[in-house]
């Protein structure tokens, strides 16, 4: 199984990027975890929609060859960053390459409510007609207080969040199969 995962957030230390991480590590005996290179994408332009860079159709390809999205998202003034926006925007014009892919969600962050409000806006987005991709249901991962839950290094060492990503990301591999 396949998974692409778009993290948005470009920050060096970035704790979504190393949940990304941690996760590519900790599930490669059962997934296959590719984080794609969205920080080279340039800003959405409609004039370019129907003749991309290659980057964006190079990351397309990867995102229709794959079997589902996994996205880490920041919360920036209670909403997702422009930087995972403008991902979204280029994945959903043209081929639209996110119809109809599972997605799992998960998101960090210092604060107590972990990206709880981003997160209720990305479902929107993603539920959208151009995006229209099928976010894995009843499973939210809000993971507060992350600077607390790694280690010196950036690897996740809180034990009750690693079972719970553990079984939400079992979770995952279920809708992915369901929905295939």
């Amino acid at each position: 199984m396949k998974v692409v995962a778009i993290v948005g957030s470009n920050r060096k230390e970035s704790y979504n990027k190393k949940i990304a991480d941690f996760m590519q590590k900790r599930y490669t005996d059962k997934i296959e975890i590719e984080i794609m290179p969205i920080e080279d994408l340039p800003m959405y332009n409609e004039d370019k929609e129907l003749n991309p860079p290659s980057v964006v159709t190079d990351i397309k390809k990867k995102i229709i060859d794959s079997d589902g999205i996994l996205i880490a998202t920041p919360e920036y003034n209670h909403s997702i960053s422009g930087f995972l926006k403008n991902a979204i925007d280029w994945f959903s014009r043209g081929d639209k390459v996110m119809v109809n892919k599972p997605v799992m969600i998960v998101g960090c962050s210092p604060g107590a409510l972990g990206t709880v409000r981003a997160q209720m806006q990305l479902r929107q987005i993603l539920n959208s007609p151009g995006v229209s991709a099928l976010t894995l249901p009843g499973n939210e991962v809000f993971i507060g207080a992350v600077h607390e839950k790694i280690d010196e290094s950036g690897k996740l060492v809180h034990e009750p969040t690693i079972q719970f990503l553990d079984t939400v990301m079992n979770n995952f591999m279920d809708w992915i199969q369901k929905v295939k």
